[in-house]
């Protein structure tokens, strides 16, 4: 099998082939398959997967999430604001709900993603009751402060009344979105049996999902520095724009930025890379990119090409759905692929009118009206 972003060779002393995830075949120019082709899951990646809606790009990142569940050593966790990655449950893996821990956000983080002023009256309140919460829970990580005890402490704290209103107003808020439990399993449980773990943020508030997001990135990434996760998470992140936009945005960065050397992959699926922060493209390793048409999102490949590219890389992207030009910068090549299909139900599809129920009935009704038609 050829592999796609695999800069080593693996030492045969213990008869240890590389993972690999399968990906697809390489597309010859007459349109038909070639290769097969895979991408190196051995060691730790940043990617990016661009394409314009309908074309395959969630598609690709349920294709990937697959074949890291047959990685050992490995651990993927997908971000799934749209619900269409329920499918991989089939393959041993688990749909949850997303709780993290109050405490996984930090006190300075509290005032923006409840839309208060941090140097405000409400917003320095808020930060300060958060942070000594944390710090009378405890700093071993096990135990975190719930939202009802934070109300409580703005309650007792020395403040106007209207400023310990507004924080127990915001908090409320806060807890509205049931995203927060004190109770809440670690981070690390996400990748403690290696089997695939989807987020369903379909639902969810955009700002508690960056919180959600923010938790569980900068969890995984000080999880491996500190070696109590002894796994190579992989994070997925589809509609990464959405997420680069808030409080995710620093831990997204730092995984691109730093996440190799403990091992933290970061795999950023978006219809919209011109949205996307220029370091998301420069610091990948592997781009794989579907159709795009938008002007800007077309333009925003011009951060990704390299001296070793001969042409323009825009002109390259291909046509056809399911139809991806992969950038290698392991190999320093750019391949035209054809993605495999999943073997899990993919839920990214469009809704049809004729599909839904009030179809059906309607047909049944006027077939019955008219049962020479």
């Amino acid at each position: 099998m050829n592999v796609l972003g695999r800069d080593h060779v693996a030492d045969g002393a213990d008869n240890r082939s590389p993972a690999t995830v399968p990906l697809g075949t390489f597309l010859a120019r007459d349109g038909s398959d070639g290769a097969v082709v895979g991408i190196d899951a051995d060691t730790p990646h940043a990617a990016v997967i661009f394409g314009k809606r309908g074309t395959g790009k969630s598609y690709t990142l349920g294709v990937i999430a697959e074949g890291l569940a047959d990685v050992p050593g490995v651990a993927p966790v997908v971000v799934d604001p749209m619900g269409v990655f329920g499918g991989l449950a089939e393959t041993g893996g688990r749909m949850l709900d997303p709780v993290v821990r109050p405490a996984a956000i930090p006190a300075a983080v509290w005032p923006d993603l409840l839309g208060l002023d941090p140097t405000g009256g409400p917003g320095s309140l808020l930060w300060r009751i958060v942070a000594d919460a944390v710090e009378a829970a405890g700093s071993d990580g096990d135990a975190s402060p719930s939202i009802e005890s934070l109300r409580w402490a703005v309650s007792e704290a020395d403040a106007p009344d209207r400023t310990r209103r507004a924080v127990r107003n915001h908090l409320r808020l806060a807890e509205s979105w049931g995203v927060f439990d004190a109770a809440a399993p670690p981070v690390t449980s996400l990748v403690a049996s290696g089997d695939p773990t989807v987020l369903d943020l379909s639902g969810v508030p955009e700002a508690a999902a960056g919180a959600v997001v923010r938790a569980v990135a900068r969890g995984l990434y000080d999880a491996r520095v500190t070696g109590t996760v002894d796994r190579l998470p992989w994070l997925l992140v589809d509609e990464a724009h959405a997420f680069f936009d808030g409080v995710a945005d620093p831990a997204l960065r730092t995984l691109l930025t730093r996440g190799r050397a403990p091992g933290v992959s970061l795999v950023c699926a978006t219809q919209r890379p011109s949205a996307l922060p220029g370091v998301a493209v420069s610091q990948s390793d592997l781009l794989v990119a579907h159709r795009l048409t938008a002007g800007p999102d077309v333009d925003a490949l011009a951060t990704a090409e390299a001296t070793y590219l001969a042409g323009d890389l825009a002109a390259r992207l291909p046509t056809g759905t399911g139809e991806a030009l992969v950038v290698d910068d392991a190999s320093e090549t750019a391949h035209a692929v054809r993605v495999r299909e999943r073997r899990t139900p993919h839920g990214g599809g469009d809704p049809r009118a004729g599909d839904t129920e009030a179809a059906r009935a309607e047909r049944a009704t006027r077939t019955e009206r008219n049962p020479g038609r």
